[in-house]
Order: C-alpha cells, then sequence, then structure tokens
C-alpha cells in the first residue's frame, strides 16, 4: 500500500512538472509579440528590419520624443483622461442606483426593466450606429467631448454596470437598510450612507473594467469626434497609419504611450477586482 501511495504521488508530482513547463512555454509564446513591441521601440528602422526580434545595439529614445510630438500626446491624453473620468463617473452614478431599485423593489416593472437591460447586452452597439449618429447631429453633440461621454455611458456600457451591481447588492444584508429607516433615514440617504459604502468592491470592478474599455475605444472617438483639437490617443496613433506602409518604430512607441497610463491604472487597482469577485461570490 505504502509502494502504490509512493508511486501515486510521484506520477502526480511528474505530471505537475509537464504541466508547468508546457505552461512557461505558453507563457513564452504570449510575452513574444510584447517583447517584440517594446524592443522595436528602442531600434532605429534599419535595425528594426535586419534584426526583427534581436536586441538594440543601443537604446535609442529619439522615437519616443517624435511620437510624443506627433501625438501632441498632452492634448490627447487630456482628451481621453476627460471622456473616461466622467464616463466611469456617470456610470457608477447611475447604474448603481438603478440597480439598488432593481435589487431591492420586487415586482413586475422593475423585472421587466432589467430585462430590458440586460438586452442591452445582447444587442450589438454598432447596429444602432445611424439612428445615434442622427440624434447626435440634431442635439448638436458631433465634435463634443460630452457628447461621447454620453454616448459611452448610456448607450454602451450602462447595461453591464447595471449587470454588476445588481448581483453584488444581493450581497448586501438588508437588515442594515431596515436598521435606518427605522432611525428615519429616507431611500436617498440609506443609499448613499449605508448601501454605497458597502458596494466598494464592486465600484472598483466596475471603475477598472469600464476604464479599460472606455480609453481604448476607437469606433465613437472616430465617429463623433472630427477635429484634430478633440482626438484622442488612439486616434492619433491610427493616423501615424500610412496607406502602403508603417514606419513601426514611430507607430510602436505611440502605443506605448497609449497603454503605460492603462496599465499604471491597472496595475494599481488590480487587487480591487480580486476583492469584488470574492465578495460577490460569497452572499450574506
Amino acid at each position: 500500500m505504502k509502494n502504490y501511495s509512493k508511486i501515486k504521488s510521484s506520477r502526480r508530482k511528474t505530471s505537475d512538472i509537464i504541466i508547468e513547463i508546457i505552461m512557461i512555454i505558453l507563457a513564452a509564446i504570449v510575452m513574444i509579440p510584447i517583447y517584440y513591441l517594446i524592443v522595436t521601440t528602442f531600434k532605429t528602422p534599419e535595425e528594426s528590419t535586419i534584426s526583427p526580434l534581436g536586441l538594440p545595439k543601443r537604446l535609442v529614445f529619439d522615437n519616443y520624443v517624435e511620437a510624443w510630438k506627433m501625438m501632441n500626446y498632452p492634448r490627447a491624453f487630456k482628451n481621453n483622461f476627460i471622456i473616461t473620468f466622467f464616463s466611469v463617473l456617470l456610470l457608477i452614478i447611475f447604474s448603481s442606483m438603478a440597480s439598488y431599485t432593481i435589487a431591492r423593489r420586487y415586482n413586475k416593472l422593475n423585472r421587466i426593466i432589467y430585462s430590458v437591460f440586460l438586452l442591452g447586452l445582447m444587442v450589438p452597439f454598432q447596429m444602432a450606429i445611424i439612428p445615434l449618429y442622427k440624434l447626435a447631429s440634431n442635439l448638436n453633440m458631433i465634435n463634443n467631448l460630452w457628447g461621447v461621454i454620453i454616448i459611452s455611458t448610456f448607450c454602451m456600457n450602462l447595461p453591464f454596470s447595471i449587470f454588476l451591481f445588481r448581483g453584488f447588492i444581493n450581497t448586501v444584508p438588508i437588515e442594515l437598510e431596515e436598521s435606518a429607516f427605522i432611525d428615519g433615514s429616507g431611500v436617498f440617504r440609506t443609499f448613499w450612507f449605508i448601501v454605497f459604502p458597502s458596494l466598494k468592491p464592486i465600484v472598483a470592478t466596475v471603475a477598472i473594467l469600464n476604464t479599460l474599455a472606455i480609453w481604448n475605444d476607437f469606433l465613437t472617438p472616430l465617429l463623433f469626434l472630427q477635429s484634430r483639437e478633440k482626438s484622442v490617443i488612439v486616434q492619433e496613433i491610427y493616423r501615424n497609419i500610412g496607406q502602403f506602409s508603417t514606419d513601426w518604430t514611430s507607430f510602436f512607441p505611440m502605443m506605448v504611450l497609449g497603454v503605460a497610463p492603462l496599465l499604471i491604472f491597472y496595475i494599481s487597482m488590480q487587487k480591487y477586482i480580486i476583492k469584488g469577485v470574492i465578495s460577490g461570490s460569497v452572499k450574506g
């Protein structure tokens, strides 16, 4: 019996080692494009052509300087930040309030409203582009940052945020609200001072996921922002793609400059995603 257990444990160790080796190989394969992207940013055009995956002979930072100037990075970053910040802020406010009502009021009307929001998850945003563009044009929302903010908030990301909030609100003990009502607190005061502070993990999760989506959104700014002064980072990157050829040593630094703020934000906030997942998986 002992020999059998030893054989079984040795087989398990062997299988674990094999799985680890396979995972390391897969991770290395996934890292190849990232390695190629970063390495190319420090090369000259001639060096990137001769040795695409080789290390640069010397670090060339002129590519980043040129990309910064060509993109007018401060202006594009400001536009990106304004759209993302206010869109995420409005999403948190409206989706949390709507989810609270849907989760706490068990009636037919709220179930229908929630079904309509879920329908927004199933219907692609691209199907409504033409009528949405006509509506935005009639409301003078074309080439307006607030137009993009409203569209990103209410036409694209609101259903998903409500879906996340509603599932988490069900884990908040309703006894807390009942105690607040007994003490004379109203609905708005109960929500903002009792319920909302308990939603910090899901608020962080919604903020992170929507920040990633809105910051990287290309279609909405492309359709509704026409002037160069209102363009965002992704548009500036796209403008530097040539019709017949592209200078990758200039293009890749633009991509790095566009992703860097998002990467820093995600690394600093990723622990809240884990908290949100763990808290949402345990009811009560």
